[in-house]
């Protein structure tokens, strides 16, 4: 290879390594205040004395902006921010604005005391949540942005790298700090940390230059009293619409029994209202209407009025745009995209119940927590860097199916601990598959979904997809410990699961003992009942799979997808 061959593969290395290194470190600027504000912060409050239920309340309410980001995604993406913009870029400038007032959310959420009281606290938390929330879409929107699509995977996989990273480091360090310089101090240094963000968003490269689609309002003309009007009903049904759909998918109904209270529910039906909402055996039928009501009402709420008004033309331009334009690209291929994008993972979300799983199997809190919090991550992050490899070698359209495969297919290391039982090194070998797997699809699907969205609507149609991805596995994952219980008792009564219960004769003493005899079955029919679970897991699976081959194949043959 001559001189200059060699230096313009040297200078195309370090083009491609700067971005990649900014975005591991945003990936850990974007990770740390959700753990601050979500995991950590449940063990301040829990010392504090703070009820479960409350500190239930608190994780609903500082996490819910995450779930619907995609509503606010088009204010960012058309508006401009004084000085920021023009010296630093679109994205950039938003980034650096977010990173501060993250800095003084978090000081903020080190001056509260919750023994006193959790409701500042919760107030200050989901102010920093939206701010976060906030950030991940505009840093979604810089990293398609800032190179070609064939580095995504690699940028995808380094952003993952450094959310992990930040995960470790703000789920031990604030713990090991809160015993000599008590919660508060520690979660001052821990803001300290977001300087990582900042230094990252002044050196990361200028993305390309953001154009705003212009929102005609031609012949339109203002009335102030009628468009305040408009504004505030829309604002109000988008709001109403916000709840119902985290209702749903939380099967939490206290914000609504709460507002319904204010227009004079009783207390009496508030209360049964909450029973039928939360019962193994109603909750769901009341849970997904919720949310696909107040997915309708939301995307009514974002509809021109049949005349014509300047609200009307704004929420046109902002909101339906992005989506018609999505699909006037990709035509009659649109809805399957999507449809595929709601089932990829799937199988992965479903599994919401693995923590009572291992405390089931008589695995104690220190082992569970090393292997998820230590030994997880390390395989995620191996996954992570196969992802990257897959990509780069065998595209991302063939890297899809791949993603689709593994994701599923690795539950089979769980069906081997149901049937081993209290066994550590099958725990770790399942840990292993599981984290390795999901680190792969859920990269390739990040790296697909970006490659989707048009230079104009960069954040909003990301955060949409984003969104999407993980609703229809939240739903149906509310099922979960129910398949779980029903399938150990058709085991102890011959029904299918019985079939499984063969497998069961080398269980550990400590496995499934008390939680069965709760249940009311034996231990063997409870891991029966969890192998089945397991294998249902991966058998609605390869609805992606096979959406997956199917996309492929026809691809060959029509170049729109």
């Amino acid at each position: 290879m001559s001189e200059k061959s060699v230096a313009d593969e040297s200078a195309k290395l370090k083009r491609n390594l700067w971005p990649a290194s900014v975005m591991l470190a945003l990936g850990f600027s974007s990770g740390l205040p959700y753990l601050l504000i979500y995991d950590t912060a449940s063990v301040w409050l829990r010392q504090a004395g703070v009820s479960l239920a409350d500190i239930g309340y608190f994780f609903l309410f500082t996490t819910f902006s995450y779930t619907l980001k995609f509503l606010w995604a088009p204010v960012i993406d058309r508006l401009n921010l004084p000085f920021l913009t023009r010296h630093l870029g679109h994205r950039r400038g938003w980034l650096l604005l977010i990173q501060g007032l993250l800095v003084i959310g978090l000081l903020g959420i080190s001056l509260s005391h919750p023994e006193r009281g959790i409701v500042g606290m919760v107030i200050i938390a989901s102010l920093t949540g939206f701010i976060a929330a906030t950030q991940d879409i505009v840093m979604d929107a810089w990293r398609i942005e800032a190179v070609e699509e064939k580095l995504q995977g690699l940028m995808a996989s380094c952003y993952q790298w450094g959310y992990r990273i930040s995960m470790i480091l703000s789920g031990v360090l604030p713990l090991v700090l809160s015993k000599p310089l008590g919660w508060n101090m520690a979660y001052a240094v821990m803001a300290a940390f977001m300087a990582v963000g900042i230094a990252a968003v002044l050196l990361a490269p200028r993305e390309k230059a953001h154009t705003i689609r212009p929102i005609h309002m031609e012949g339109l003309t203002a009335q102030p009293w009628r468009e305040a009007a408009e504004w505030a009903t829309r604002g109000i049904l988008i709001v109403l619409a916000a709840i119902l759909m985290g209702c749903g998918l939380t099967g939490n109904v206290d914000v609504l029994d709460f507002l319904l209270g204010l227009v004079g529910l009783s207390d009496q039906a508030q209360q049964a209202l909450k029973v039928i909402w939360t019962a193994k055996a109603t909750g769901v039928f009341l849970q997904i209407p919720a949310f696909l009501i107040g997915f309708g009402l939301l995307a009514a709420c974002c509809l021109p009025l049949p005349w014509a008004t300047r609200p009307g033309a704004y929420f046109k331009g902002a909101f339906v745009a992005p989506v018609a334009d999505f699909f006037q690209r990709y035509e009659n291929w649109a809805a399957f995209i999507l449809a595929l994008i709601l089932v990829y993972r799937v199988s992965e979300f479903v599994l919401n119940i693995m923590n009572p799983f291992y405390v089931d199997l008589g695995f104690d809190v220190d082992t569970i927590a090393g292997m998820r919090k230590v030994w997880g991550v390390i395989m995620s992050m191996i996954g992570l860097g196969f992802a990257s490899w897959i990509i780069a070698q065998f595209g991302l359209m063939r890297s899809l199916i791949i993603g689709a495969l593994v994701g599923p297919l690795s539950h089979a290391g769980f069906m081997w601990l149901a049937c081993a039982g209290h066994d550590v090194r099958v725990f770790a070998i399942a840990m292993a598959m599981d984290n390795i797997s999901a680190g792969i699809s859920g990269t390739v699907l990040i790296a697909y979904m970006s490659s989707l969205t048009s230079a104009s609507f960069t954040a909003s149609q990301y955060a949409l997809f984003s969104s999407l991805y993980s609703i229809l596995g939240k739903l149906v994952a509310s099922q979960s410990g129910r398949i779980v219980e029903a399938s150990a008792r058709a085991a102890d009564q011959g029904g299918i699961a019985s079939l499984f219960t063969g497998l069961m004769t080398h269980l550990h003493a400590d496995s499934y003992v008390t939680p069965a005899a709760k249940l009311g079955v034996t231990p063997a029919a409870l891991g029966a009942g969890y192998f089945t679970f397991f294998a249902y897991t991966i058998v609605i699976g390869f609805v992606a799979i096979a959406m997956s081959f199917w996309l492929y194949f026809r691809r060959r043959t029509d170049t729109i997808v």
